[in-house]
């Protein structure tokens, strides 16, 4: 059993050590470019998006904050980047791509399209199949397996309110620095929302992927007219697949059928993924003020969505 066991880890690393040598990513330098295969994702991510916080790449990547600070200051030195301190707190920063950096993702795009190309070409129509499907069976089996596995939106069950607490408390601690005092919040909120429930007028929304939760969103009424949107959250398992935007999705939804006029939320100038979704989903910024919460010096953003 062991022998079979060591025959085919030493399979999966000579795979790699094959694969590797295939991408052209030997010497720490991807496609003959200037930059490691980290600073390319990094990169990467930066190109595709309009602006976004160097804490929420380093998450998303699992890139250690000092190793994503020494890319992020090479970017700057070389001119790649514009990056600007976070009015909430300045020990963040929110990054972009300048013109100079756009040029040089686009020079790495073509070269990494083209090695592919050329890697493909010299294989027939068939033996193409079999790599592409071979590749898909590591995908599912290895590279994001749960991520990949499209995720459900339900209905809370007993104990999902405790992991309600227990995820915003670690995640918000781990990304943003937040004290005890915010998952003490948290708890509040759900405790409340249990001893208060109205079914016909609120709800809650756990998202799960093969059966783990990843994401919440809760709606509760403030009055007749005016409902709360709380507690919106998607673990980084989850994250890439739209499921924030889906459980925003479905507050709309409910609010509208219960005849509700106005969704409002308070969130924080340093959620920027949050904000985003809000925004996409058509809620507008009325309010903002500067406060201290949670340990930290915050800008608190109030927005409002009319029915």
């Amino acid at each position: 059993m062991i022998a079979n066991e060591d025959a085919r880890i030493s399979a999966v690393r000579a795979f790699n050590r094959f694969y590797t040598r295939q991408l052209g990513v030997l010497g720490q330098r991807l496609l003959e470019s200037p930059f490691s295969l980290s600073e390319a994702r990094v990169l990467y991510e930066l190109a595709h998006r309009d602006s976004a916080a160097a804490k929420e790449i380093g998450a998303e990547l699992d890139l250690d904050a000092g190793y994503l600070s020494r890319i992020v200051q090479k970017f700057d030195d070389d001119g790649l980047i514009n990056r600007k301190p976070l009015a909430a707190d300045r020990r963040q920063y929110q990054l972009s791509l300048t013109a100079k950096g756009r040029q040089a993702f686009a020079k790495l795009d073509r070269s990494s399209h083209e090695e592919v190309a050329k890697m493909l070409r010299s294989l027939s129509d068939r033996d193409r199949r079999r790599l592409t499907a071979a590749m898909a069976t590591i995908e599912d089996l290895l590279g994001t397996a749960q991520a990949s596995k499209p995720a459900t939106i339900r209905e809370p069950r007993p104990g999902d309110m405790g992991w309600v607490v227990q995820s915003h408390g670690a995640q918000y601690a781990s990304e943003y620095g937040f004290d005890a005092s915010f998952e003490a919040l948290v708890a509040e909120i759900t405790a409340q929302f249990l001893r208060s429930f109205d079914a016909s007028r609120e709800r809650c929304w756990i998202a799960e992927i093969d059966g783990a939760p990843v994401g919440s969103v809760f709606l509760v009424r403030h009055d007749d007219e005016v409902a709360k949107l709380r507690l919106l959250l998607v673990e980084p398992a989850g994250r890439g697949q739209g499921v924030g935007k889906r459980l925003v999705a479905e507050c709309i939804a409910f609010a509208r059928a219960c005849g509700y006029r106005k969704i409002t939320l308070w969130t924080q100038s340093i959620l920027t993924s949050a904000r985003k979704i809000y925004h996409d989903a058509g809620f507008i910024l009325v309010a903002t003020e500067p406060h201290r919460s949670f340990g930290q010096s915050l800008i608190g953003e109030t927005w409002e969505m009319k029915l």
